[in-house]
């Protein structure tokens, strides 16, 4: 195919990219969509393999008939059969009535069997038959029926691997790799992330009637560096949640990190480190580390009751821990009775309220406070928007 060819394909299935990878697995859809041979598609999750099917359904002599895709990962293992190829009124409890299966309504047209490595064994032998004479039989039922079916399947796993650990037949995999197209994962085309990135801002620039975010020139150079463990639909995902959150339209390196999850731990609230470099990634991580402080204190105040009880008190009234106040206890007694009624009276705990809503308020109060009003200061301090700190105000009634 020539590349202004190559290039309406993609404008007409919504696909972005100029990458040689990319043009050569197109070419090979279009030149296979006219047969009617199986087609493998492997790729990582998030590549876009589901516009392939499309593309050879709608370039084939079936593209007016029935184009059905099934996620085989989605559907129960019990139920899978009956989905795939119908069953008879009263097959199994619960068969109220006849069921045609997708293999029944797709004859003429184009069955998509998506993560088809998850399918179970026995479904894989009942694929096979399909795919060896096009017969096929409903749960309960001994009749045979027949079916025109082009299958177009696609997976994210290792189907060699899988054989070898005999979870997939090889007999059905080399029945489906007829034709394998190899869709490259997003780390390998960066000449098109930034592309990418474009067109997602601008089409949710549209969607939520504001305007398009854009990538500085650094900026750009972490969106190519970045590996997108996610591919495709991971860049759709952050730029969605910039489009969104951000005020600025104008997108520097350092706020892009922020929404670029690390490779090993994908940002969970590890907050057990040194607490003089603290950053609150979101609002969710602020009550983390508020639970944490409150978990520490709790702890003091353990050790404190027990050596009270142990008379192990120091002469001196104890004091707070991380401003949380503690038992005020008289250094020392005349005697044993003194001492157990004056311990017996030591219940003048302040009753501090446990509510996350009143802990996030107070932090909001302190960063606030300590920037002199300054919201934008204080948004930073806390490592959340703007808009959310703006938000949180009204909410907590901070506006003076």
């Amino acid at each position: 195919m020539t590349r202004s060819e190559i290039q309406q394909v993609k404008q007409r299935f919504g696909i972005i990219g100029n990458t040689e990878a990319l043009n050569r697995a197109i070419d090979i859809t279009i030149q296979v969509a006219p047969t009617d041979l199986s087609v493998l598609i492997t790729g990582e999750s998030g590549v876009g393999k589901e516009s392939f099917p499309q593309i050879i359904h709608q370039y084939s002599r079936r593209k007016h008939g029935q184009y059905i895709a099934v996620n085989c990962g989605a559907i129960p293992e019990g139920t899978i059969d009956s989905e795939l190829f119908g069953h008879e009124k009263g097959a199994f409890t619960g068969a109220i009535g006849e069921r045609k299966g997708y293999f029944g309504e797709a004859d003429g047209g184009t069955i998509f069997l998506d993560e088809v490595g998850e399918l179970p064994l026995p479904t894989q032998a009942r694929l096979l038959r399909v795919l060896e004479s096009g017969e096929f039989i409903k749960v309960g039922s001994s009749k045979v029926q027949k079916t025109d079916v082009r299958i177009v399947a696609a997976t994210n796993i290792n189907l060699s691997k899988a054989i070898s650990e005999g979870k997939f037949r090889e007999d059905l995999y080399y029945r489906l790799n007829t034709i394998p197209i190899q869709i490259a994962p997003l780390r390998e085309r960066p000449e098109d992330i930034v592309l990418l990135f474009r067109k997602f801002a601008s089409d949710f620039a549209e969607k939520y009637r504001m305007p398009a975010i854009q990538l500085s020139e650094e900026a750009k150079k972490v969106l190519v560096s970045y590996p997108w463990p996610g591919n495709v639909r991971q860049l759709k995902n952050i730029t969605e949640q910039i489009s969104i959150i951000e005020t600025n339209r104008e997108i520097s390196p350092a706020l892009l990190q922020t929404y670029l999850p690390q490779q090993q731990g994908e940002k969970l609230p590890i907050l057990f480190g040194n607490k003089q470099h603290k950053t609150f990634e979101s609002e969710r991580e602020i009550l983390y580390q508020v639970l944490f402080d409150m978990r520490q204190d709790v702890t003091d105040l353990k050790k404190l009751v027990h050596d009270i009880m142990t008379d192990k008190v120091p002469t001196t009234t104890p004091s707070t821990t991380n401003n949380v106040p503690m038992i005020n206890i008289p250094s020392s007694h005349p005697n044993n009775n003194q001492e157990e009624d004056d311990i017996q009276d030591t219940e003048e705990y302040v009753e501090e309220s446990l509510s996350l809503d009143d802990l996030e308020k107070e932090m909001i109060r302190k960063a606030l406070d300590k920037h002199h009003g300054k919201r934008k200061n204080a948004a930073k301090d806390l490592n959340i928007s703007e808009r959310t700190l703006y938000r949180k105000i009204k909410e907590y009634g901070l506006e003076n």
